[in-house]
């Protein structure tokens, strides 16, 4: 059941990142960051100027549809074909449907569409409307463009393998017309045309299922509105110059914005006005001419679209280095910088290339980075929290923030089966007891004895633990605490540190004499311990009840120096300390303290005397002396 337990604690964190992955594509928020991206970098990509192609644009405008009428009768557009056809065009692409002919005039421009070469007539094969009735086949071709369900047009459906002679996408066949050059089309039916072609999951998208049919890249968009641009009624009234008609190929469609063949392409997001920024369709096919015409002419950038298992090979990778980083680096905050550093570069490298034509998805890779990394950094948090409760049983009583994390990080070294491994280390102990307690307890009930003790013990605690001591036991009335363990230190550190709890607790304690004065509560006094040497350290105990224990002549010593001539005591603290203790006080520190020699003593279970020292206060109060005469414990 436990490591059931803590399988789960150690691989929880990543099935919730592995979670937050799935959700973010199976959501489509991947991908819509992925696109917000894209149209971002497309939208300020210059891509040329529409006027240095050989298209010009005739757009059917609100004007024309108040001067003309709508539906337009079939013989304006036979005087429109008439005039183009005399002024040289080498192909005319009427991007308007005309399978049912309008007005008096429909012999006409059926007759146009059967007997002039130039002519290409639209079909449309998702809403099942055919060209104009007589167009022969290889002056036919469908008009469909595949739209993202967001609504925005980005994929350029460029051909469709295996179909009849007039299944030919409207600007490849214009193209054709125009040059008689069916080299492209040719390729991509041998399947020998390499291109930057989009797949189910290539680029940014996420499953997108209709970027699979056919041949299809993403959009080239020459500056919106940047193409040499008339009106139906400018090319019907001879208000057309020459040079922008002869050689040249024409598209003629709807611009006006009631005739709704508008689209929203990836400028529309980053364009404010007062309407939403769309282009019309016929403009649509115009990039799409410009695009085939700049491969025709090898001077299209292909670029490359990143295909599906390239894109899992990313997100893998990237969740590799998460959970490398989030788990190796030391220091957490290191670790979060690193990660935030190398997701902010990756998506602005990811950005880079997109901007070169190269697209692979961003979204997915950047958070399975961040995710993992997040895993990791909880996973240790939830350890290092175990871990510090660990500790914090196996030490049993009260240590440091600073020695708790130099736990942390020598933890392996240190532990083992959950125990702190037995050492011998040099310390410093320190060993208390209140003077006179007995007599105290006399004249109060035990709950404000216990809160008489513990007002002691918050002195002498803080003391102890704010220079890396630990407290290692209460004894009742006082205290066992110990420098050096359980990280070995340096004997002189701690010998200054054990020394310097003293003063602070013998300033602490006259503070709170002040106070118990006036309060009317008895005065406390403390006698205090310090000896130096080695200790046997580590866990002891069972499974029921574990302890860190610090046993040897170090502890021994302290408490006989604490006990010993108990009469002997001024001010409100007494402190005895050892020679071996005095001799490895640094020598400047040392010098700033006064000691008094007690000479040679004899402690019980010790063989050689030790020289004592008691520790002088310049300017002690004598209060507590004076208000407890007699020592009866």
């Amino acid at each position: 059941m436990k490591s059931i337990r803590q399988l789960v604690q150690s691989a929880g964190p990543y099935l919730a990142a592995v979670v937050v992955l799935l959700l973010l594509r199976s959501t489509g928020l991947a991908q819509t960051l992925d696109l917000v991206l894209y149209d971002l970098i497309t939208s300020q990509r210059a891509e040329g100027s529409g006027q240095d192609t050989p298209i010009t644009l005739v757009g059917i405008e609100e004007d024309d549809i108040k001067r003309f009428g709508w539906p337009i009768d079939d013989g304006v557009f036979c005087e429109a074909f008439d005039a183009l056809n005399a002024a040289g065009v080498v192909a005319i692409g009427f991007d308007i449907y005309r399978d049912k002919g309008v007005g008096p005039n429909q012999k006409c421009l059926r007759d146009r569409f059967r007997d002039e070469p130039t002519l290409v007539s639209i079909f449309n094969v998702a809403s099942d409307i055919p060209p104009v009735p007589g167009t022969p086949p290889e002056r036919q071709s469908y008009n469909d463009i595949s739209v993202d369900a967001d609504g925005v047009l980005r994929r350029d459906l460029v051909h469709v393998t295996g179909q009849d002679e007039a299944t030919v996408s409207f600007p490849m066949r214009v193209l054709e017309v125009a040059t008689g050059d069916t080299v492209i089309r040719s390729s991509l039916e041998t399947e020998t045309h390499e291109g930057a072609w989009l797949s189910v999951n290539g680029g940014g998208y996420h499953n997108e299922i209709e970027a699979a049919w056919g041949y299809q890249r993403l959009m080239r968009f020459r500056e919106p509105g940047s193409y040499p641009s008339y009106s139906l009624t400018d090319l019907v009234d001879g208000s057309v110059p020459e040079e922008k008609l002869r050689n040249r190929i024409v598209l003629i469609g709807s611009t006006a914005a009631s005739l709704r063949d508008l689209f929203e392409v990836p400028h529309t997001r980053y364009r404010q006005g007062e309407t939403l920024f769309q282009i019309s369709g016929v403009e649509m096919h115009a990039n799409r001419l410009a695009t085939l015409i700049d491969e025709r002419n090898g001077t299209l950038i292909q670029g490359w679209i990143m295909p599906g298992w390239g894109n899992l090979l990313l997100v893998l990778g990237f969740a590799a280095s998460g959970l490398l980083l989030g788990e190796r680096i030391p220091k957490q905050r290191v670790s979060i910088l690193v990660v935030v550093l190398l997701a902010g570069s990756a998506a602005g490298g990811f950005g880079l290339l997109l901007w070169n034509h190269i697209w692979a998805g961003i979204a997915m890779p950047i958070a399975a980075l961040l995710s993992f990394g997040g895993a990791a950094w909880l996973r240790r948090g939830v350890e290092s929290q175990q871990h510090s409760q660990q500790i914090r049983q196996l030490l049993g009583q009260t240590t440091s923030p600073a020695v708790a994390e130099q736990l942390w990080a020598q933890r392996d070294a240190l532990l083992s089966n959950g125990r702190f491994m037995g050492q011998q280390l040099p310390i410093t102990s320190l060993f208390t007891d209140t003077a006179s307690f007995t007599s105290v307890s006399e004249g109060m009930s035990p709950r404000e004895l216990m809160d008489w003790l513990n007002r002691g013990m918050e002195v002498c605690v803080p003391a102890v633990t704010q220079r890396n001591g630990m407290v290692n036991k209460f004894t009742g009335d006082g205290m066992l605490a110990v420098f050096g363990v359980p990280l070995p230190g340096d004997p002189s550190a701690e010998a200054q540190a054990a020394v310097e709890a003293a003063i602070e607790i013998n300033n602490g304690l006259e503070r709170l004499n002040a106070e118990l004065i006036a309060e009317g509560a008895p005065t406390m006094r403390v006698r205090m311990g310090i000896h130096s040497g080695e200790a046997l350290v580590g866990s002891m105990g069972s499974a029921e009840r574990i302890e860190y224990a610090v046993i040897g002549d170090a502890v021994n010593c302290a408490s006989r120096l604490e006990s010993y001539d108990k009469h002997r005591h001024e001010g409100v603290l007494r402190v005895l300390l050892s020679s071996t203790t005095l001799e490895l006080l640094p020598t400047e520190f040392r010098a700033s303290l006064s000691f008094e020699d007690w000479g040679p003593v004899q402690v019980k279970g010790r063989d050689k005397p030790l020289k004592v020292s008691e520790l002088k206060f310049k300017g002690s109060s004598t209060q507590a002396a004076e208000s407890q005469k007699g020592d009866k414990n």
